[in-house]
């Protein structure tokens, strides 16, 4: 029976998976029209589940050499000769496991490559023989090399990007010149962005070896319909019952489609939450189910959080963005030339969204808070307010949100000095809510999660849903602008809570009014309880 993948190639016949043939249809009209391009994604994208699909798919018409440089050691690149000899073998190799069509003369001109000292081997011969192959070969072919990253910091691989970019602009200027007909890097490194240094007669600029390359725009996130496809795949097997268009939406919601965070939670239902948190599969694959996949996934230790929090400590400008774009709901412009976003943007962490930086997905934003959080300023002293009253929180195993923010309101009165309007100002609008999520978090730690939704524009409010055993707390953190903001407040929540089926929400103001009255007081508006906590 099938499984859910997460660390090799996807495999149809032995995975479920979203069918990515449409996706592999726009690839193709790339390749079918002759482009250099590059498929750059993040780590754990399915590039390479993309191109053993498309190679699949171009067999027929093509001759496809598709190669790994992670088949290739770091001595390889040392020189020019080791480099080609290496080249060489993994392309001979490609003909004697994986069938691909080369002719023998071909084939020998390869071996005897290896045959001679590598010092007296250049790219030169090995493009010599590209060419020969190109014109002789019935079918045109495509070059497909993977995990190109291997090689992207050794200057005999820029050799080997110029040369091709100096063959495919023989094929365009002079006719029936033939090279490959198309050629596809992937990797996470956006290849077109590499350098390397031309010296002139008297000075040095910089230019790019792969400048020929053609803009690649497929998306290759996963869809809503493409993951319900998949469950009702999955279903057909397992009969649990699933509403799997409700379980896609909720799964999208929080990845944003990102290939190994989807498989990830389907996999950890599939395989971890029985008999352990639920006693059926009916039951794990439910909103619930879903719920405690993230759970998981937020605290475990995989290659993916590993290489996002090495970058965001990387870049402590851009770490300080991120922490007050999510605590303070502030507005990061995107910059094109930042050397930080463009290398946050293409490890897949974050994404432009209307000219603004925002996190790529729910459910790394969920990791960052966990992180800044704990590092946090207020660690410390809102941790310890917090677990001293923590049994009181938990009743029946309910969170009591009213309590929890009438405590949290009584040690901010203690801890700030409230007759300072200037120190009262820069709580309200710099640390408060950061305040808040710090005291939150070891109170839900190991049973709960929260999110935090749609944050405005005008840094005014900010909802943070609290998942906690089975059960769904909508808090609304805002920064008090007036009574009549208050009522509109109190009416977003509102309609808020209708789209979640709830009829009990909160709402927690920070205001540095003088005439305030801190605390806590539950207000009925329509068919819905709110609890309003003023600081």
């Amino acid at each position: 029976m099938k499984s859910f993948n997460t660390t090799v190639v996807c495999v149809p016949t032995k995975h479920y998976m979203v069918d990515i043939s449409e996706r592999v249809k726009e690839i193709r009209k790339l390749v079918d029209s002759g482009r250099y391009f590059t498929i750059n994604r993040a780590r754990q994208y399915g590039k390479t589940t993309t191109l053993n699909a498309l190679g699949y798919e171009l067999k027929e018409q093509y001759t496809v050499l598709s190669l790994d440089f992670q088949d290739i050691s770091n001595a390889v690149f040392r020189t020019e000769g080791s480099f080609v000899q290496g080249m060489a073998r993994i392309i001979c190799d490609a003909y004697d496991f994986q069938g691909v069509e080369i002719e023998e003369n071909i084939y020998n001109e390869l071996k005897s490559l290896n045959q001679k000292k590598a010092d007296e081997v250049t790219l030169d011969e090995l493009f010599r023989i590209f060419v020969k192959w190109c014109n002789s070969s019935v079918k045109p072919i495509v070059l497909i090399i993977d995990e190109v990253d291997t090689a992207t910091n050794n200057q005999v691989f820029l050799d080997f990007l110029a040369a091709l970019r100096s063959h495919y602009l023989k094929r365009e200027k002079i006719e029936n010149y033939k090279i490959f007909h198309s050629v596809i890097l992937a990797g996470v490194t956006d290849v077109k962005n590499l350098k390397i240094r031309i010296r002139g007669n008297a000075d040095e600029k910089e230019n790019s070896p792969w400048n020929i390359a053609a803009d690649f725009t497929v998306d290759m996130s996963l869809s809503t319909d493409g993951i319900k496809n998949m469950l009702d795949e999955y279903e057909k097997d397992h009969h649990t019952g699933m509403d799997s268009a409700a379980i896609a939406k909720q799964i999208r919601d929080y990845t944003n489609g990102y290939p190994f965070l989807v498989s990830r939670i389907c996999q950890l239902i599939d395989e971890r939450m029985v008999p352990g948190r639920f006693n059926t599969l009916a039951e794990a694959w439910t909103v619930d189910g879903v719920e405690e996949a993230v759970k998981a996934i937020i605290t475990e230790k995989n290659t993916l959080f590993e290489s996002l929090m090495e970058k965001v400590k990387d870049y402590h400008r851009l770490r300080k963005q991120l922490e007050y774009m999510l605590f303070r709901g502030e507005t990061v412009e995107f910059l094109p030339d930042s050397k930080e976003q463009e290398q946050l943007m293409m490890y897949g962490f974050i994404v432009n969204d209307h000219n603004t930086v925002a996190v790529a997905n729910k459910i790394f934003e969920m990791r960052l808070y966990k992180y800044f959080v704990g590092e946090s300023r207020f660690s410390q002293e809102m941790r310890r307010e917090a677990l001293k009253d923590k049994p009181e929180f938990i009743r029946g195993g309910e969170l009591d949100i009213p309590l929890i923010m009438e405590r949290f309101i009584a040690s901010q009165k203690i801890i700030r000095n409230i007759f300072d309007e200037e120190a009262e100002k820069k709580f309200i609008e710099e640390e408060g809510r950061e305040k808040f999520l710090t005291y939150l978090s070891p109170i839900l730690n190991g049973v709960g999660t929260y999110s935090v939704e749609d944050q405005t524009s005008d840094n005014k409010r900010m909802d943070v849903v609290i998942h906690y055993n089975g059960r769904r707390y909508i808090i609304e953190l805002k920064i008090w602008h007036g009574e009549r903001y208050n009522e509109k407040g109190e009416k977003q929540i509102s309609e808020y809570l209708d789209r979640f089926g709830l009829t009990t929400g909160y709402m927690l103001s920070f205001n540095f009014n003088k005439k305030k009255e801190p605390g806590v007081k539950k207000l009925q508006i329509g068919d819905k309880v709110l609890f309003e906590g003023m600081v």
